[in-house]
């Protein structure tokens, strides 16, 4: 099994139970999320409490929740969302923190890209949630979600150069 960290925080942000594909940006993964049903499961056993004299909220314990795979998984924390002017200074310095932790090829590559990819984000700030890895650290990666048009389920972008792979 393959999973994906930080290279800022350490933290787990991803595997390869998740399969990517490289968005138009070059250095932007798309990973599909799946809301799930997490906790209390009803197995109907053919029995009929009613007829048996149980009332019907007898021994139901619904603890079931509903979380989306990839957020509960690797215990993402959802952030406060930006607006423009603190999404561009959290690029800048993104860019400053990363940019030294790249080898030589994954810098041209982010230093290419970087421009395109943060005019995507920007142009689907308003609908982005925006995570941080389990340590919830200042100069951590961010991990993006949003809905596409007519999803039930979120796609996730990651800065995939910003991931260091880690075999388990």
């Amino acid at each position: 099994m393959l999973v994906y960290q930080d290279l800022l925080s350490g933290d787990e942000l991803l595997s390869d139970s998740f399969p990517y594909k490289e968005h138009d940006t070059k250095i932007l993964w798309e990973v599909e999320g799946k809301w799930v049903v997490q906790g209390a499961v009803q197995v109907d056993i053919g029995a009929n409490p009613s007829a048996e004299g149980a009332d019907e909220d007898e021994g139901v314990d619904d603890q079931a929740v509903k979380v989306v795979d990839i957020v509960d998984t690797f215990r993402l924390q959802e952030q406060p969302a930006f607006d423009k002017k603190q999404f561009v200074a959290y690029i800048k310095k993104y860019i400053k923190l990363l940019t030294p932790k790249l080898d030589e090829e994954n810098q041209e590559l982010f230093k290419k890209n970087i421009e395109a990819a943060t005019k995507f984000l920007l142009s689907k700030l308003s609908d982005l949630q925006f995570f941080v890895g389990e340590s919830m650290g200042d100069d951590s990666s961010l991990v993006f979600a949003y809905y596409k048009e007519g999803a039930t389920d979120p796609t996730f972008l990651y800065f995939g150069v910003g991931l260091k792979e880690v075999k388990c």
